[in-house]
């Protein structure tokens, strides 16, 4: 594991609206909305019968929660293409499944203010779960149409090689 560098001159945390996705080795268009990174780590109670009448408390099973992905709807078919590698209505009996590649492993940077990535997450064996192509369609609603998707996955961690950069300061003339 590498070591932290810390900027002893940045007093603010890191804004949430600032990333990108990558998969693919390719970044996705128009990524809008991200959802939480969350693992949750099962307690496993036991005790010995010879024990005070408390318990001892140790971890048990680790689930990674799902990671939902927002993007305005485009003629970028990115979403639905991977989708359909899950399920693809129509393709025929046996063949609804892509099994070799429906499985993707994604990178979420976080960048700073000014555009320096300054936090990597690996995240590793996605595959969708859940899609929607279309929002509820409204005639007198005022709103970008989102499409979505929501990604199992098998685990995530930081990317410690990314390190926090040296800010730039902008010099008077």
């Amino acid at each position: 594991m590498a070591e932290f560098s810390v900027n002893a001159t940045r007093f603010d945390p890191y804004k949430n609206f600032k990333f990108r996705v990558k998969w693919d080795g390719r970044y996705v268009a128009g990524v809008s909305k991200v959802g939480a990174l969350k693992r949750t780590t099962e307690v496993v109670k036991h005790r010995s019968g010879g024990d005070p009448s408390s318990s001892r408390k140790s971890p048990g099973r680790t689930e990674y929660e799902a990671i939902s992905l927002e993007h305005g709807v485009t003629h970028d078919a990115n979403f639905e293409q991977w989708a359909n590698k899950v399920w693809n209505f129509g393709s025929g009996l046996g063949a609804e499944t892509s099994l070799k590649d429906f499985r993707k492993d994604i990178i979420l940077e976080v960048y700073n203010e000014a555009g320096q990535v300054v936090l990597a997450y690996k995240v590793y064996r996605c595959w969708v779960s859940e899609f929607q192509a279309l929002p509820d369609l409204d005639a007198n609603a005022n709103a970008v149409a989102i499409q979505s998707i929501k990604l199992e996955n098998e685990g995530w961690e930081r990317d410690y090689a990314v390190v926090e950069p040296t800010e730039p300061s902008f010099v008077e003339p």
